[in-house]
């Protein structure tokens, strides 16, 4: 995918925490930079002003996938690209990439499916109408599968 198709991206730097023994960026932090990237694409779009944190719509990942395609080095800048690539009757899709900061240099590419439930504990539920439109608003096309 061009990195012109993501509406949004934010930029940040590694810190010493983050590398292994090689001093690269360690494997499980790419799901973590995606939980990072997720969560401003949200406040982005406008979620956590309609809803406040503690009543917003619950959603529990249901897949993530990570495909590393260039170490990412300490002190480096990433650009952490997300957007919404579909949503269906209860679960929404997320595809992200990250780039060296300013560049279309990729450095992995994911995906995340997350399941929208009533309750913490609950069953699958439709994703709000509300939440579809800010989304399909923020990305100018229909998400809906």
């Amino acid at each position: 995918m061009a990195r012109s198709d993501f509406r949004f991206h934010l930029t940040k730097r590694v810190r010493y925490a983050e590398i292994d023994a090689q001093s690269v960026v360690f494997n499980s932090r790419y799901l973590e930079y995606f939980d990072i990237g997720i969560t401003e694409y949200w406040r982005a779009v406008g979620v956590y002003d309609r809803w406040p944190h503690h009543e917003s719509p619950e959603f529990h990942v249901a897949r993530a996938e990570v495909d590393y395609k260039a170490p990412i080095l300490l002190d480096e800048q990433i650009d952490i690209c997300v957007r919404c690539s579909r949503v269906g009757r209860s679960s929404m899709t997320f595809l992200f990439e990250l780039h060296g900061s300013g560049r279309d240099d990729l450095r992995a590419t994911g995906l995340e499916v997350s399941v929208h439930v009533a309750e913490a504990r609950g069953a699958p539920a439709p994703v709000p109408e509300e939440l579809l439109a800010m989304f399909e608003a923020f990305e100018g096309r229909p998400l809906r599968a």
